[in-house]
């Protein structure tokens, strides 16, 4: 048996277990889970074990493949492509600032995770910025040739 036939295997069971913990979710019913906390953890918290589970079987891939692909392709690509993503971040952390921010419900978030959530923001923009920029690019040089 391939390693894609395992995986599509396993992503199913993982879809039928999913799809099992929501119907459980809506057939309890939104008044019901907001209402009791017992509920809540009985319904609710399976479903974010298995999402849990699923980010952790996600993020070990990605490392793996990751690792596998440096040690196969051109470290020194993969090294100016991860120092310009550290200089993204970096230009967000240094343009944004953070100020401490209460709540509605009394809860205080200090001024460095403030500042951290707005260098997350602007980094994401940034990114985003670029990415436009390149589908922009790339088109207009197809309509060039």
């Amino acid at each position: 048996m391939t390693i894609h036939k395992i995986l599509k295997y396993l992503a199913l069971v993982i879809g039928v277990i999913g799809l099992i913990l929501l119907g459980r979710i809506i057939m309890t019913g939104d008044d019901a889970i907001e209402s009791s906390a017992s509920v809540q953890a009985s319904v609710v918290d399976p479903f974010m074990i298995v999402a849990y589970i699923v980010f952790a079987i996600v993020l070990v891939l990605v490392l793996f493949y990751v690792i596998k692909g440096l040690f196969t392709g051109n470290i020194k690509r993969t090294l100016i492509s991860v120092g310009a993503f550290i200089l993204v971040v970096a230009i967000a952390y240094f343009v944004t600032s953070g100020t401490e921010v209460v709540t509605r419900d009394g809860e205080v978030f200090s001024a460095n995770q403030i500042h951290w959530v707005g260098a997350g923001l602007v980094t994401f923009y940034i990114l985003a910025a670029i990415a436009i920029g390149a589908m922009v690019l790339s088109g207009v040089k197809k309509l060039i040739k």
